[in-house]
């Protein structure tokens, strides 16, 4: 799809990249979920299994579901996957984002964003969402840099059972 300085591609996911998707997803969760959710949930997460959710995500993704990579030195260092917004909000959401904390603070992200965006846009969508832990003040701020901003709907997510954390919505309007 585009390139930039940081030498990367970001393009759309294949099903071969539910394993590397399934490592970043887990690596950054250990990374930017530290102290938010619990060691022992982090600890205990499976790239193996994650990778056959991955595999089964990307084979039916549902109408309008996208997911898209980015790639850099041959290797999937992050992912963006978003369609149809999933509670009351009217339009598009972003359903995750994450990145390899190596390559964080580089412009892939920012990349990443802007392409699902465009992709929310040229699907029809006026308007977008996207949910955040309240307590992970580093993502929060990259989305507020880019133009996001809390709509003030939170909810708690339960990412396994037994695990619970409150969650804020951030929005963007998507017309040029």
């Amino acid at each position: 799809m585009n390139r930039e300085q940081t030498g990367g591609l970001v393009r759309t996911a294949r099903a071969a990249d539910a394993l590397p998707i399934a490592a970043v997803h887990v690596a950054t969760w250990r990374d930017a979920y530290a102290g938010l959710l619990p060691d022992e949930f982090l600890a205990g997460l499976d790239v193996p299994g994650w990778a056959g959710r991955w595999r089964d995500r990307l084979a039916a993704p549902g109408d309008g579901v996208f997911t898209l990579v980015f790639e850099a030195d041959g290797l999937l260092r992050g992912f963006v996957s978003g369609g149809p917004s999933r509670d009351d909000f009217p339009g598009g959401e972003v359903y995750a984002i994450y990145l390899d904390p190596g390559w964080q603070g580089r412009g892939a992200g920012r990349r990443m964003l802007a392409a699902a965006t465009r992709l929310l846009a040229d699907a029809g969508f006026t308007d977008a969402s996207l949910w955040v832990l309240s307590g992970n003040q580093p993502a929060r701020g990259f989305y507020e840099s880019q133009g996001w901003r809390r709509d003030g709907a939170e909810h708690e997510w339960s990412p396994a059972d037994g695990v619970g954390v409150p969650e804020v919505r951030y929005v963007r309007t998507l017309r040029p």
